[in-house]
């Protein structure tokens, strides 16, 4: 197996883009990708595309051959891939392998998802979807209900707390305000957090991620010629995907998402490091539950002490582990097939050292972590300097 990088990298202005359509966001990022890594499209001989629901919510399907079509690569073959919240990630999977198997040299991944053309009701109802249709959404469950049952069992077993959780939201969105693709560049109080509204109780409205349009894309090669296309490539030094149970009453625990934990494991014995190597992780903060669970399964902190940790800092920038230094899915938003190639770009941008104001100082490794639904798939990514 070949050794992969990214060559590039691109990202649209995440948010409600009311003037942009599906195949304009993806286009745009891919293109912007494809510049930055220096090449022209007919040295690309491959790509895969993560998109939830894009029948769902634009009424798009076939999607693949659409942004082959209009980014010009026929007769490329653009594989549209599915996997809820994280198929984005999945996306960047099957294009590491592809590349590290010898199949294709240059393949360009790609996540995209255009959400505000309806309303939020609609928007629940499709993403309901990425849970047990049966026993949950036909139930009434939504996923800020899924979610905050496992908020209230970690505050039972742990004594976790609101203010735990509000504090990771105010973190994001300090990141976030120097993230100039973001959907919401501003700061928020601990006091504004505690106080807004009640969606499914512990969770409010600043727990909770928000409705999103974006994309974001990625250009692959091997690592051995990377340095030929650009000065800067980020290797992918591990990529693991599992899945778990659907059904958030059939876990064996409501405080720990096992598919994640189980992939965090095998990216770090596959790249031969421990969670204390990674200086920068991008989570899954769907809710800011999410990000406390996620860095407990991924070995930054013990059971129970995520809110802790993010109560007092530690998963700042300077902090022991600087988790969400884009915003997260919080601040810079979640167009839910574009987060996990987001959550790429992010790292990247870190290990050039070209993050601007939010730049982590003397990285070595990052991480990306990224759930479908409430957990049942899980993609834990590792990268490094390829240069």
């Amino acid at each position: 197996m070949r050794k992969v990088a990214i060559i590039g990298v691109g990202m649209t202005k995440f948010g409600e883009n009311w003037d942009e359509s599906f195949r304009g966001m993806v286009t745009e990022a891919g293109v912007k990708a494809i510049q930055d890594a220096n090449i022209k499209g007919d040295e690309i001989s491959a790509g895969y595309l993560g998109t939830m629901a894009s029948g769902s919510l634009v009424g798009q399907e076939h999607a693949g051959a659409l942004i082959a079509d209009y980014m010009g690569l026929n007769p490329v073959p653009i594989t549209r891939v599915e996997g809820a919240c994280a198929s984005g990630s999945i996306a960047l999977r099957q294009g590491v392998l592809a590349v590290a198997s010898g199949l294709h040299d240059i393949v360009v991944v790609g996540g995209v998802e255009k959400m505000t053309d309806l309303d939020t009701a609609a928007v629940s109802q499709i993403l309901g979807g990425a849970g047990d249709q049966e026993w949950e959404l036909f139930m009434g469950a939504t996923f800020p209900g899924l979610y905050a049952m496992m908020a209230r069992r970690h505050m039972y077993e742990y004594g976790t707390t609101e203010e735990m959780l509000a504090s990771v939201a105010v973190k994001n969105h300090s990141n976030g305000v120097n993230n100039k693709h973001a959907q919401f560049q501003r700061e928020i109080t601990l006091e504004q957090a505690l106080n807004s509204k009640m969606v499914a109780d512990p969770l409010r409205i600043m727990d909770c991620s928000p409705i999103t349009d974006g994309a974001a894309a990625l250009v692959l090669a091997p690592l051995d010629s990377a340095t030929s296309y650009n000065e800067k490539p980020i290797e992918v030094v591990a990529s693991e995907q599992t899945s778990g149970t659907l059904a958030l009453h059939d876990r064996e625990s409501l405080t720990s998402i096992k598919a994640a934990k189980i992939a965090g494991q095998r990216a770090y014995n596959y790249a031969g490091i421990s969670p204390s190597d990674i200086d920068i992780a991008e989570v899954h903060d769907c809710f800011t539950i999410a990000e406390i669970i996620a860095t407990e399964d991924l070995g930054f902190f013990a059971p129970g002490e995520g809110g802790r940790a993010a109560l007092e800092g530690k998963t700042r920038i300077g902090g022991e582990v600087a988790v969400n230094t884009s915003g997260g899915l919080k601040s810079t938003g979640h167009p839910v097939g574009a987060t996990g190639v987001k959550q790429a770009c992010e790292v990247a941008w870190q290990l050039r050292g070209d993050a601007a104001e939010r730049q982590v100082k003397d990285i070595s490794y990052g991480l990306t972590h990224n759930v479908g639904g409430s957990g049942a798939t899980a993609v834990v990514n590792i990268f490094q300097r390829g240069y």
